[in-house]
Parts: structure tokens; sequence; C-alpha cells
């Protein structure tokens, strides 16, 4: 019986303390061989917390897999900020993504995401930046949506892989 450790860990910078040296001390692992692979494997998402599983088998062995951080942490790591807006409403803007910045995070989320193709995962991340007060192309997300499904940036995601 394989025993399964999940944590959030920040990218690139996970440590033997809480919440993962505690969880696997128990489990008789190299803790420091452990949290160093998570390091390797996270170092792209340095600053968001990842998440991450630990499968630790009967011989000790252990199998990592590394999730993609939360779709609002990278919204705000493309748009440049660190927070999203303080007040609900969306009166307040924070932030501005482009199409093709739109385009990268729904490539990174694609497997976590319910869309199929690349149009609606735009619009699954837009979703995201609506109570975030980040803008997409300069518009309203919502409105940003309604502009997708017009077909205004056909020619913008035509060029971009899915």
């Amino acid at each position: 019986m394989s025993s399964v450790v999940e944590a959030l860990v920040p990218g690139g910078k996970a440590n033997p303390g809480p919440p993962l040296g505690p969880a696997l001390g128990p489990l008789g692992v190299n803790i420091k061989e452990v949290v160093d692979t998570i390091n390797e494997k996270t170092s792209d998402y340095n600053g968001m917390q990842v998440p991450v599983k630990v499968i630790v088998g009967d011989d000790k062995s252990v199998e990592i897999e590394v999730g993609t951080p939360p779709t609002a942490a990278l919204v705000l790591q493309e748009a440049g900020i660190s927070k999203g807006a303080g007040e609900e409403g969306g009166s307040e803007i924070v932030g501005n993504l482009s199409i093709t910045q739109l385009a990268k995070i729904a490539r990174m989320k694609k497997d976590d995401l319910l869309s199929y193709e690349m149009k609606s995962a735009i619009k699954e991340v837009l979703g995201t930046c609506v109570p975030m007060g980040v803008t997409g192309e300069g518009m309203d997300p919502r409105n940003c949506q309604k502009a997708i499904d017009e077909g205004k940036f056909d020619e913008a995601l035509a060029s971009e892989a899915w």
C-alpha cells in the first residue's frame, strides 16, 4: 500500500519543513532528496504556489507529480502584478493581458481546463480575470470574451498552438 502526500509548495523553493517534512518523515524516505527533486521540477514556477503529489511505495520508491499553479497565480505573474483588485465589482483595474498572454496561460493550464479548443480556454482564463481586476486586450474580461466569440482575435489566435 503506497502513501500519498499532497502539498502546495513555493515553486523552486520547497524545504524540509512543513508541510513536506512532517508528512514524509514517518514514511522513511530521504526528505532532502525528495525536496531537491521537487525544487528541480518546480523551478519554472518560481514565486508561485505549486500543487505537488509525492507517492511513496512500500519499497520506499518515490514518485513525484507536479501540478500547475492556480490560474489566478499565472494571471498575476503574466500581468506582472503582486495581487488582484482589493474590491469586488470590477471598478478597480490592476493589470491587463494581451491575447497572446492569455493564450500562454491557457496552454499552461490545458490539462486542467474543461475546454477542448484555444478560444474556450482563453475565455475560461478571462473568467478568472474578472474578480481580479485584470483586463483582456484593454477591455473588461466579459467584453473580451464576447470579442473572441465575434472572431475579433481570430488572426492573432491563428498562430497560437493548442
